[in-house]
């Protein structure tokens, strides 16, 4: 999308915890992690509590605006060496999986251009990794995708280590957060050129890419009016050649953009929009953490994408709201439309949130410790 601003996301190397929650993941983003792992459970929760009603008063500016990073040198485990796709078959069995199938490699979940299928696991990684089919539900040349699932997959979020125990015990997950605020760790698997629609999570994660090579587009929360979204997804699906007639203002958003390679972790911030090219057949490990209380979150969301508790009330009573301003004549709505503008916009916009979480010079540069430069 040459029309749009492209920044490269920054890449760090030899992280490890101290310097994730010095130079990516800082205080003040309010983290328990800053006060001490070792910390009691009950302290962290007392300060998430503390600081969070301080946000809620005004007190405090909960989140300067987190930057996604690429994370290089990070001790995944042997899954590096270990995950080809003979292993991944053999370790993985029969196990049935539901995956996502598609006769065209962009994959559009509001419009559900795809079918849901279920195969052995040997199978679906099988079929996964080649090009043309001699097995297949739609066409030959199909495409695939697995986001591990709960066993309960309306209550319970993915755990690697419970649906793929043995394959697990090859993957560090990353200890840059306290392990009661662990939330889920999702088995992501993808045929070559499979592209996914870009959205938002409400939690913070950590993408591992174990194999193959990902193209990852990612777009800021204050770019959200520029994004045309339904729910927590983008209207847009062709995010290099979309159509700007009925998406003109795609072009302001700003397009923050990286390559993965194999051993590498993408940190991605909650809210931030994000859309995944496979450049390669690649298997994947997405790790989700509470940041927030954990009573701020959909006890009933699994994904670790519904909008908080209070979000979901608040945008509740706009949509009461603006039922209420129907009942007035079309200028009316138009003015008093405008006034509900401007009071949400001097409420809730922060002007803090143009700054960066990672450390900034005073004229914007990233810092040069342990930063190589993007690409």
């Amino acid at each position: 999308m040459e029309l749009q601003e492209k920044v490269a996301v920054p890449i760090f190397t030899d992280v490890d915890k101290d310097v994730f929650v010095r130079d990516i993941y800082p205080e003040v983003r309010l983290n328990p992690l800053f006060v001490s792992v070792n910390a009691t459970k009950s302290t962290r929760t007392s300060l998430l509590q503390l600081t969070w009603s301080l946000c809620v008063r005004g007190r405090v500016t909960a989140a300067l605006l987190l930057r996604p990073a690429v994370l290089r040198a990070v001790r995944l485990g042997p899954c590096l060496e270990k995950w080809t796709v003979e292993y991944l078959g053999q370790k993985g069995g029969d196990k049935e999986v539901k995956i996502h199938v598609s006769t065209v490699p962009q994959m559009d979940f509001l419009h559900k251009n795809f079918a849901y299928k279920t195969l052995p696991f040997n199978e679906f990684v099988k079929r996964a990794s080649e090009r043309k089919h001699s097995d297949f539900f739609l066409c030959e040349d199909e495409s695939y995708y697995l986001r591990s699932l709960g066993e309960d997959v309306r209550r319970e979020p993915a755990d690697l280590s419970k649906q793929f125990p043995d394959l697990a015990e090859d993957f560090n997950i990353p200890q840059f957060f306290a392990a009661d605020q662990f939330f889920s760790s999702v088995f992501r698997i993808s045929s070559c050129g499979l592209q996914l629609w870009t959205h938002y999570d409400v939690m913070d994660n950590l993408l591992a890419q174990v194999t193959g090579m990902k193209r990852v587009v990612l777009y800021s929360p204050q770019d959200a009016l520029h994004l045309y979204l339904s729910g927590d997804k983008s209207e847009v699906l062709d995010i290099d050649s979309p159509d700007l007639k009925r998406f003109p203002e795609f072009v302001k958003a700003k397009r923050y953009e990286c390559v993965l390679e194999p051993g590498d972790l993408l940190f991605i911030p909650a809210l931030w929009f994000h859309n995944t090219l496979a450049l390669q057949f690649g298997v994947g490990v997405n790790v989700f953490w509470r940041h927030l209380p954990a009573d701020s979150y959909d006890k009933k969301d699994p994904y670790g994408n519904k909008d908080p508790v209070a979000a979901s009330r608040a945008l509740q009573a706009l949509e009461r709201a603006l039922h209420t301003l129907d009942e007035l004549p079309a200028d009316y709505r138009d003015f008093y439309g405008r006034r509900m503008i401007q009071r949400i916009q001097k409420r809730t916009y922060s002007d803090s949130l143009t700054r960066t979480a990672t450390r900034e010079d005073p004229d914007g540069t990233l810092p040069s410790s342990q930063l190589t430069k993007p690409g």
